[in-house]
Formats: C-alpha cells, structure tokens, sequence
C-alpha cells in the first residue's frame, strides 16, 4: 500500500518539476517575466531551483517504491 502512495507522489512530483521547466523556458524564450515585479534573473533562477527540487523529490520518491 505504501508504494502506490510513493508512486503517485513520485509521478506528481515529477510532472511538476518537468512542467515547470518547461514553463520557464518558454518564458525565457520570448523575453517574458518569470514573476512580475522581480528581477528576470532572479526569478528564473528560483524557480528554476524550485523545478530540480521537483524532479529531485520525484525522483526520489520513485526509488522508495
């Protein structure tokens, strides 16, 4: 029971992290704001941090299972 707990929360992590990569680099591409009202680098820098973290947790979750 508790490795389809870590499953589904690997996946969830996982889908995040990757979806918010890929939001970041399409904002990066067009030259558009990550977050408004905060430095363009900055704000890619964290939430580029906060998506490995994802993909971090994600993976890690999947070697639990």
């Amino acid at each position: 029971m508790e490795s389809e707990t870590a499953i589904f929360a690997g996946v969830v992590f996982a889908l995040f992290g990757g979806a918010l990569l890929v939001w970041i680099a399409a904002r990066l591409r067009h030259r558009r704001p990550v977050a408004l009202g905060v430095s363009p680098v900055a704000s890619a820098t964290v939430a580029t941090l906060a998506a490995l973290l994802a993909l971090t947790v994600g993976a890690w979750c999947l070697t639990r299972v």
